[in-house]
């Protein structure tokens, strides 16, 4: 078969530069690995910026986010047991929004279905072919068939597992691993708060966010090495009791429906292109989830990979040549952003000397006191976590 773009992976930047490019009419088939039901099955992030948002918008699909979203207009971070609130939309006219990763890939994809896109699940051993010249394609084995889909560029949306960040030769990846992971649960209760909460305390940073009115999100640090069976509901609700309390203020608790535990790492591949072939999302970069950037990433590259490709189309070949440089200098701010957030807020235990760590965590304390008393230091970070431009 033949198509102009070919993407690998349907996660929420395959799916939604296939909506870009429908709406001006460039072709594309969307190939992924696993089934339809694991893809709407993971749980991800749940913070959208103000940009995507407006992306979204844009496009005409957020009839869901208009409905289930909730906007908020700052987060609060919490220290010595008090909780100071940072408000956005004071500071830099601008909000997030609450909308989980699954519920906008159910939408995207139900939208590619209205619309009758070609979008194949459960596709296996994926190939890419002469993506240095003019005529690449893409070979693959699905429903037991072999496939080849020839075209004029391959998109590598498929994650950091994927196959099309190895097929480029000389890449390098540049990583950094955190000496801690976040325990995650769901719980169906009512959120106990209206922002976010981000907490440091000596027993480990904590975090209260929500998917909906009626779903709470709570995260908890803990060690990378440790396994969630030594973590029951009651040891989980003991400690985010302890982390996020506060004098006057009662956290909810409930049924847990979901709980694992993550280790927090950053990953920048030193290149997103090589000759047709393009990487977005996760397959070209990953943060902590401490800033919320994962999810908003990959909407910012599909949008600059979108709007590059649409011009290519339109005989000027500038945006995508300089894609790259563009997306990546985007992703180290947001690298940078990830990381000051993540030390700020985490307690380091690396160090076997206690001395050491009372000072670092004093340091914490500090950074966060200058944080929240400088209106010049909130804006910095409410432009920064309700994010830089597209």
């Amino acid at each position: 078969m033949r198509t102009q773009v070919a993407i690998i992976g349907a996660g929420p930047a395959g799916l939604l530069l296939g909506h870009i490019l429908h709406r001006v009419g460039i072709q594309f088939v969307i190939l992924e690995q696993k089934s339809r039901e694991y893809i709407l099955g993971r749980i991800r992030a749940g913070v959208l910026e103000q940009g995507s948002v407006d992306i979204l918008h844009e496009l005409g699909l957020d009839s869901d986010l208009a409905e289930r979203g909730l906007t908020h207009h700052g987060i609060y971070l919490q220290y010595e047991g008090q909780r100071h609130h940072i408000d956005f939309l004071d500071l830099v006219g601008r909000t997030v929004t609450i909308y989980g990763q699954q519920a906008l890939v159910k939408h995207l994809l139900a939208e590619h279905d209205r619309i009758g896109s070609d979008v194949r699940f459960e596709v296996d051993d994926v190939q890419l072919h002469e993506v240095e010249g003019d005529a690449p394609f893409v070979t693959a084995v699905h429903d037991g068939e072999e496939l080849r889909i020839d075209c004029d560029f391959v998109i590598g949306s498929d994650g950091y597992h994927g196959v099309c960040r190895p097929a480029i030769p000389g890449i390098r990846a540049l990583e950094r691993s955190y000496p801690y992971a976040w325990l995650g649960i769901l719980s169906h209760v009512p959120p106990s708060t209206d922002d976010l909460i981000y907490a440091l305390h000596p027993s480990g940073f904590a975090m209260h966010s929500m998917r909906s009115l009626e779903v709470s999100r709570l995260y908890l640090q803990v060690d990378p090495d440790e396994s969630i069976d030594d973590w029951p509901d009651d040891r989980i609700w003991e400690q985010l009791q302890l982390r996020l309390g506060t004098p006057g203020w009662t956290l909810h608790e409930g049924a847990i429906s979901e709980k694992s535990i993550t280790p927090m790492r950053s990953f920048v591949a030193s290149t997103l292109e090589h000759g047709r072939l393009f990487l977005a999302g996760d397959a070209g970069h990953i943060v902590p989830p401490t800033g919320a950037k994962g999810l908003n990433s990959a909407i910012a590259d599909v949008a600059l990979l979108g709007r590059s490709l649409v011009a290519q189309y339109g005989g000027d070949e500038g945006p995508l040549k300089s894609y790259s440089r563009s997306a990546l200098a985007r992703q180290w701010k947001v690298q940078q952003f990830s990381q000051w957030m993540t030390e700020m807020l985490h307690v380091h235990r690396e160090s076997p000397d206690e001395a050491t760590r009372a000072f670092r965590y004093r340091t914490q304390v500090g950074q966060l006191e200058y944080t929240t008393g400088s209106r010049h230091a909130q804006a910095a970070l409410a432009e920064q976590y309700a994010g830089l431009p597209f």
